[in-house]
């Protein structure tokens, strides 16, 4: 029997682990796509446009399995909905009207720490000092990253970086809402019943932009309306699938520390479009995977 369990707990692991990376493959290239779809569209017409996207993407298996969630489900799907979804949609996009989506990649990390400090706080959840160690690791990889930008990094709107921090603390309660209050729901069901309680708002908010008239009759509205239904699918959609899935079989420390990964993604995009790599942003990436392995490693 201990060999079995050894064996699950072995797999379970590895499952971890590559979702992490996927996870940091697909969210490590939303802020590219963010960029090219904020091109033609403001910041609250991509938001609208993403949740609404994400929500139809999805809207088959809600409505499938709507019966599945309980009556007192419904209010923490919401709240995951809003704070793991809508919100943070909007914030991201408008701090990208201002600000370099390499930095806005790296900024993204701090998701982990306020979900360590969040289920403190609100879920009564223990902070070792090897946790901390691990946070304050990634976090200080993360600075390396921001203070050895390149030369194309703008750190002239870096205030719009605050944004960013909001929508990090909001992701922090969306995990520990999901994995201490829907832990009864399959991830596929989770994910697009959360993306349901708030894909209506974003469509009503849709509607009363001037997005489909951008759509008609302003240049390039498809192709950037093509980006940010890139965005919607895989980053919102699957990636939601796939992170609850991931906190489902690990711990929402650990599968808030896939945010430390995105960085390194949202860079080499950076390289591929001109942008250079150097010592400091090496030893950068070094340090948060450091980081990654204490979180990971700590009880």
């Amino acid at each position: 029997m201990a060999n079995i369990s050894d064996q699950q707990k072995t797999g379970a692991s590895a499952l971890a682990w590559f979702l992490v990376i996927i996870l940091a493959l697909i969210w490590g290239t939303s802020f590219i796509l963010i960029k090219k779809g904020l091109i033609v569209y403001s910041s609250d017409e991509l938001g609208a446009w993403r949740i609404t996207i994400a929500c139809l993407t999805l809207l088959p298996w809600a409505i499938k399995h709507i019966k599945q969630a309980e009556p007192r489900h419904w209010k923490f799907l919401l709240g995951s909905g809003l704070l793991g979804n809508l919100i943070p949609a909007f914030l991201f996009a408008y701090a990208e009207t201002h600000l370099a989506s390499g930095l806005a990649g790296v900024l993204n990390s701090l998701t982990a720490l306020f979900t360590l400090l969040v289920g403190a706080v609100f879920f009564h959840q223990p902070i070792t000092w090897m946790r901390m160690l691990g946070i304050t690791v990634g976090i200080a990889g993360t600075a390396v990253l921001i203070f050895s930008g390149g030369e194309n990094t703008n750190f002239d709107n870096t205030m719009y970086g605050l944004y960013i921090v909001v929508a990090t603390i909001c992701y922090g309660g969306s995990v520990n809402i999901i994995k201490y209050k829907l832990q009864g729901l399959k991830p596929f069901v989770m994910s697009s019943l959360a993306l349901l309680t708030v894909g209506p708002m974003a469509f009503i908010y849709l509607l009363t932009t001037d997005a489909f008239g951008k759509l008609q009759h302003t240049p390039g509205a498809g192709e950037a309306l093509l980006y940010i239904a890139i965005l919607a699918v895989f980053s919102t959609a699957v990636g939601l699938v796939l992170f609850n899935k991931l906190i489902h079989i690990s711990t929402p420390l650990f599968a808030s520390s896939s945010t430390y990964l995105i960085p390194i993604v949202a860079l080499m995009w950076g390289v591929l479009d001109g942008e250079a790599i150097h010592l400091w942003h090496y030893i950068g990436m070094v340090i948060i995977l450091v980081g990654v392995f204490i979180v990971n490693r700590a009880k």
